[in-house]
C-alpha cells in the first residue's frame, strides 16, 4: 500500500488542482503523470451551462475525432435486403436481422456499436430494456438509426464518439490514448470542444463551457483552459 501512496504522492505534485492548463501542458502533464503500466485511455470531461431537465438542453449527438480514439470499434448493423449487403461491404462485424436480437436477448454483447437502418427499428426497439442501460441503443441524433449505412459504419471505424450530458450536465468523451503523439491527443480535444460550442443551446443562460478537463484511465484530473476555444 505504501508504495501505491507514493506513486500517488509524486503524481499530486505534478498536477496544480487549482490552475487550468493550456490543451498542449495538460496534454504533456497527463503522459508525465502516468504510472500505469498498460496504454491507458485518456477522456475529456466537460462541465457544462445548460440544464438536462429541459429538452431542447439535453445534448446528444455525435463527432468523428480527426485522429480516433486509438479502439477499433466493432459495429452490429440491423439491416436487411441491399442495406444487409451494404453493410457487409462496408466492413459491418456483424450483420444480421431477428437472429442478433434473439442472442442478444441471451446475454451476447460481443460489438462496441449497433447501427440500425429505420425500418428495423420496431423489432430493435424491443431490446430497449436490456441496450439502454449500457447505453448501446441506435438513435438518429447520434446517426446510428440511418439508411445511410456504409456512411455510418465508416464513421464509426474512423473514430466517431458519441456524447451525452448526464445529469449532472457533464459530458465525457474518450480523446485517444496515453501512446498518441500529444499533437494528436491536443487536436482532438480541440475537436470535441469545438463541436460542443457549435451546439450550444439557445436557451442556455450564462456561461455555457463552466469548466474542461482530462485525465487518463489511471491519471489525476487536470483542468484545462478552454477560454480561446470556447465562447460564451
Amino acid at each position: 500500500m505504501a508504495k501505491k501512496s507514493k506513486k500517488h504522492q509524486e503524481v499530486a505534485k505534478l498536477v496544480d488542482r487549482s490552475k487550468s492548463y493550456e490543451v498542449s501542458e495538460a496534454v504533456a502533464l497527463a503522459k508525465e503523470a502516468a504510472r500505469a503500466n498498460f496504454d491507458e485511455t485518456v477522456e475529456a470531461a466537460f462541465r457544462l451551462g445548460v440544464d438536462p431537465k429541459k429538452a431542447d438542453q439535453q445534448i446528444r449527438g455525435a463527432t468523428v475525432l480527426p485522429h480516433g480514439t486509438g479502439k477499433t470499434q466493432r459495429v452490429l448493423v440491423f439491416a436487411k435486403g441491399d442495406k444487409a449487403k451494404e453493410a457487409e461491404a462496408a466492413g459491418a462485424d456483424y450483420v444480421g436481422e431477428t437472429d442478433y436480437i434473439n442472442q442478444i436477448n441471451q446475454g451476447w454483447f460481443e460489438f462496441d456499436v449497433i447501427v440500425a437502418t429505420p425500418d428495423m427499428m420496431a423489432e430493435v426497439g424491443k431490446l430497449g430494456r436490456v441496450l439502454g442501460p449500457k447505453g448501446l441503443m441506435p438513435n438518429p441524433k447520434t446517426g446510428t438509426v440511418t439508411f445511410e449505412v456504409e456512411k455510418a459504419i465508416q464513421d464509426i471505424k474512423a473514430g466517431k464518439v458519441e456524447y451525452r450530458v448526464d445529469k449532472s450536465s457533464n459530458i465525457h468523451v474518450p480523446i485517444g490514448k496515453l501512446s498518441f503523439d500529444n499533437e494528436k491527443l491536443i487536436e482532438n480535444f480541440v475537436a470535441i470542444t469545438e463541436t460542443l460550442v457549435k451546439i450550444k443551446p439557445q436557451s442556455s443562460k450564462g456561461t455555457y463551457m463552466r469548466n474542461a478537463s482530462l485525465a487518463s484511465t489511471m491519471g489525476p484530473g487536470i483542468k484545462v483552459d478552454v477560454s480561446s476555444l470556447a465562447r460564451g
